[in-house]
């Protein structure tokens, strides 16, 4: 019912910034929150940042809070991630989700994955 695609990931320098986006289609009018996680390899999945589509709360992991900023564009249904200050912990794939109930950090509340974009920062 929705799709989401990612886009705008590549590999950064350290202390650089990189935007991601995500492009939501379908039945968007079901999405209530939009959440950004990310998986390193052999690690496990970790949420990144919230959105609420109406209204704008935001919610950040205490690892990325001051540096990542999570928006969202109501009219063009698209959700971005801007992120300054990468370090090369903050490695992994980055998936947008869509969250048809609540501002959730827990994964299997979302009911809606994109594929993944991936981000790479060098020491």
């Amino acid at each position: 019912q929705v799709q989401l695609v990612e886009s705008g990931g590549g590999l950064v320098q350290a202390g650089r910034s990189l935007r991601l986006s995500c492009a939501a289609s379908g039945r968007t009018v079901t999405m209530y929150a939009m959440g950004w996680f990310r998986q390193a390899p052999g690690k496990e999945r970790e949420f990144v940042a919230a959105i609420r589509w109406s209204g704008g709360s935001t919610d950040y992991s205490d690892s990325v809070k001051g540096r990542f900023t999570i928006s969202r564009d109501n009219a063009k249904n698209t959700v971005s991630l801007q992120m300054n200050s990468l370090k090369p912990e903050d490695t992994a794939v980055y998936y947008c989700a869509a969250n048809g109930q609540r501002l959730s950090r827990i994964g299997a509340t979302y009911e809606y994955w994109g594929q993944g974009a991936q981000v790479t920062v060098s020491s």
